[in-house]
């Protein structure tokens, strides 16, 4: 596996993590369960963020990964 594949996995696994803490967040009873859940997701969303510049730079930078 290459490190553009793990990194690309990392992102499809980051992105189920933001998900379930969305949803942990809208079904929880508790108010302070919500409010820790969804600062979670935003947490979890800066690092999916991070992690799509990164695919583009090496999108950029090794024209073999640019997607056809």
């Amino acid at each position: 596996m290459t490190v553009y594949s793990s990194v690309q996995q990392c992102l499809v696994t980051i992105k189920g993590i933001e998900t379930q803490l969305s949803t942990f967040a809208l079904n929880s009873q508790d108010e302070k369960a919500q409010q820790t859940f969804h600062e979670a997701m935003l947490m979890v969303e800066e690092v999916k963020q991070d992690l799509q510049k990164r695919i583009t730079e090496m999108e950029l930078m090794e024209p073999q990964y640019k997607p056809s």
